[in-house]
C-alpha cells in the first residue's frame, strides 16, 4: 500500500513527571509537570525526530503531555481533549498498593474486565477511553491520509487504544509497555486497520 494511502503516526507518552518517580503515583487528569529528566527526554525525541517532516502536532491539553509535544517537535501543537489521560476516579493521586489497601474490589474488577468497570469505582471505563481515542484517530485519518502526524498522549489511553486496535482483549492492555518519551510508530489506512510497526524505538 502506498504511503498516500496511510495515515503515519508517530505516538508519544509523555516525559517523566515527579509522580512517575513516585511509585507510578496515579497522574490521571491531575495536571502536573515534567521534571528535569521529563524536560530532557523529550529533547533526546526531538534529536531523533529531526529529519522526518510532521504534518500537524497533536497533544493531550495536560502540561506533561503538550510540553512534550512542544519540546519534541519545535512546532505548533494542536491540544485535543480526547487524547487526555484516563479518569482514574478514586485511585487518582494514589499509588497502586495505596488503593489496591484500601478498595481491592475496584482493582478485581478493572482487572478482570476493564472495558466495563470504571477506573477507581468512579471514573471512566476502558469502553469510554476506547471510544474517545478512536474517534480522535478516525478525525485525523480522514484529515491527514498520505500524511505524519505526531500525537503525544499518555500511558494508559495509549496503551488501551493499541490493545483495541490490535484485536486483544483490553485486560490485556498492560501487556503492552510504553516508556515515558519513547517513540511508537504506526499507521492506519482508509478503512482504520491499524499497523505497529515499532514501540518503545530509539531510532537512528
Amino acid at each position: 500500500m502506498s504511503d498516500q494511502q496511510l495515515l503515519k503516526v508517530y505516538l508519544l507518552r509523555h516525559g517523566q513527571t515527579a509522580w512517575n518517580a513516585d511509585n507510578n503515583r496515579y497522574c490521571g487528569r491531575s495536571d502536573i509537570p515534567l521534571t528535569d529528566l521529563g524536560i530532557e527526554q523529550a529533547e533526546q525525541v526531538r534529536e531523533q525526530l529531526k529529519n522526518i517532516h510532521m504534518d500537524a502536532v497533536y497533544a493531550s491539553p495536560l502540561l506533561r503531555a503538550r510540553t512534550t509535544a512542544e519540546i519534541a517537535s519545535n512546532q505548533k501543537v494542536v491540544t485535543d481533549d480526547r487524547l487526555i489521560e484516563a479518569d482514574f476516579g478514586q485511585w487518582e493521586q494514589k499509588t497502586r498498593a495505596e488503593f489496591i489497601a484500601a478498595d481491592p474490589q475496584s482493582w478485581e474488577a478493572w482487572n478482570r474486565d476493564p472495558e466495563i468497570a470504571k477506573a477507581g469505582a468512579t471514573g471512566e471505563t476502558g469502553r469510554q477511553i476506547v471510544d474517545r481515542m478512536n474517534a480522535f484517530f478516525n478525525e485525523m485519518t480522514d484529515r491527514h491520509l498520505g500524511q505524519t502526524i505526531l500525537v503525544t498522549a499518555h500511558n494508559g489511553v495509549n496503551r488501551l487504544y493499541m490493545a483495541y486496535k490490535l484485536g486483544m482483549p483490553l485486560r490485556n492492555y498492560r501487556q503492552l509497555v510504553q516508556h515515558n518519551s519513547s517513540i511508537t510508530f504506526f499507521t492506519l489506512d482508509a478503512e482504520g486497520i491499524f499497523t505497529l510497526e515499532h514501540l518503545n524505538t530509539k531510532l537512528k
